[in-house]
């Protein structure tokens, strides 16, 4: 049913129900919401629109004795047409601001320092990710000789990132030679995304004579130096949060969140979407994999340049929306304008 088709009182009285169970955790009645809300209703008319839309499928009851709690649909009607985003206090900008501050601006330490305070502030589970490094554009290629025996490669792109590989030799190679494939290196490759790189280097340099060990080695090399930063660049903090909730008192459901924090693929996976789409708001059962269900996503995508990473919050489908909402985009935004080089403003 469409959104459009609820009442203006289905609407209220369903945007007050969820509104107390975020904060409870227990179902609610008709009394509660007629006591507690104001709405000029009767209790009885209240029950009457919760069985209107129940019926809907926007609210179930766990219990036939019990009051009503949202169904994922239900949740996805007030975060698509109900949600009134929380305006964050001047403590918590500046909260969010100095912890992205704090460790200078190092990627790494940004996006741990990022993980830590989302889930001090939201009280769930902070999750970041790196950015895709290969779709950053090649600014600098280098060539290190760290030991006779070991090159360190150094790629760094556009935005200004920068990423390290040590590659190990078999025998020592001159300091000229090194330069020599750092030139032709530069010359060709500068420009490129480190995708494409990654994708037709060995083309691109097979009519090069000179350095030819050296040359064959950084091919062989390929996958390890032109891919991302991390591919599993995942980090999360706050998961004791997260225990403390009731979603989160048996076993079952703690067995469910270890295995959440375990699998770097699914997380990642997971925080996609918003890699290139913004805000993103995920809800239990629209979920693909099973072992998060009963979990939803707030998440958010930074921007270095061209490359992309995303921040995001996990926690129970009962999970106050309208104040995480505002702490993502907030922190996002302060994350890109951070490594952009942009001074933040004080709002």
């Amino acid at each position: 049913m469409a959104f459009e088709n609820l009442s203006d009182r289905e609407k209220q009285v369903l945007y007050n129900l969820i509104t107390h169970y975020i904060s409870s955790a227990d179902p609610v009645g008709s009394r509660i919401i007629a006591n507690r809300f104001r709405m000029g209703l009767s209790s009885a008319t209240i029950r009457n629109t919760l069985q209107d839309l129940e019926e809907l499928g926007l609210v179930e009851q766990p219990h036939t004795s019990a009051g009503r709690i949202p169904t994922d649909l239900g949740y996805r009607v007030y975060v698509d047409y109900l949600l009134k985003p929380d305006q964050l206090t001047q403590m918590e900008k500046e909260t969010i601001r100095d912890a992205v501050l704090s460790e200078g601006r190092g990627i790494d330490a940004i996006l741990g320092q990022t993980c830590k305070v989302l889930g001090e502030i939201t009280q769930e589970l902070g999750v970041t990710i790196a950015p895709r490094f290969e779709e950053g554009i090649l600014k600098r290629f280098e060539l290190i000789p760290i030991s006779d025996e070991r090159i360190m490669v150094i790629v760094v792109v556009r935005s200004g990132l920068a990423k390290t590989v040590i590659i190990e030799i078999e025998t020592a190679i001159s300091e000229s030679s090194l330069r020599e494939v750092e030139a032709v290196l530069n010359e060709r490759l500068t420009g490129l995304s480190l995708g494409e790189i990654r994708r037709t280097i060995t083309a691109r340099l097979a009519d090069v004579s000179s350095g030819g060990r050296l040359v064959k080695l950084l091919l062989d090399s390929k996958d390890k130096i032109w891919t991302d930063i991390a591919p599993d660049g995942i980090r999360v903090a706050g998961a004791d949060h997260l225990l403390r909730q009731p979603e989160f008192s048996d076993m079952e459901k703690i067995s469910e969140l270890v295995r959440i924090l375990e699998n770097g693929k699914l997380l990642s996976d997971f925080l996609s979407d918003a890699h290139d789409a913004g805000l993103v708001i995920v809800i239990g059962s629209e979920n693909k994999y099973a072992d998060i269900m009963t979990c939803s996503l707030v998440a958010s995508s930074y921007r270095v340049g061209k490359i992309s990473g995303a921040i995001g919050i996990i926690g129970p489908t009962r999970m106050p929306y309208s104040k995480l909402v505002s702490v993502v985009e907030h922190t996002a935004k302060t994350i890109t304008q951070v490594l952009s080089g942009i001074d933040h403003e004080r709002d």
